[in-house]
């Protein structure tokens, strides 16, 4: 099954606060998004339909295996376009707000092409 934007926005936002504490719950989502409760919950109830979160009967949210692939993909990429983008000159704040939004869209032959050229230049 497909996953929208806003479905890897979320589960991308779980890995990131599942670093920091592995008892992620729906209001550590929220609060870190800055999205309602209620919009929250329907987002979260449409990844655990689809299969990409568990949540435990504390509230606790899991990803699961494709829910972390998923995840990580896009968290990967958020990095690599943001430390791309500040190695051109952008500011970082700047970057991470346009990696934000280009990390859902960039082929896989253009990020494998970006993350190479990251590398690169990271060396001299």
């Amino acid at each position: 099954m497909p996953i929208q934007e806003s479905g890897e926005m979320y589960l991308e936002s779980i890995l990131v606060l599942s670093k920091k504490n592995p008892n992620v719950r729906a209001i550590d989502i929220s609060e870190y998004m800055g999205f309602s409760k209620p919009s929250v919950s329907r987002a979260l109830s449409v990844l655990k339909n689809g299969g990409f979160v568990t949540v435990s009967e504390q509230g606790h949210l899991k990803l699961t295996e494709d829910g972390k692939n998923i995840a990580e993909k896009i968290y990967e990429r958020h990095t690599v376009l943001t430390n791309y983008l500040t190695l051109i000159g952008v500011d970082k704040e700047t970057a991470s707000q346009d990696a934000c939004k280009m990390e859902h869209v960039v082929s896989d032959e253009s990020f494998n092409a970006i993350k190479q050229q990251v590398k690169l230049l990271s060396e001299n």
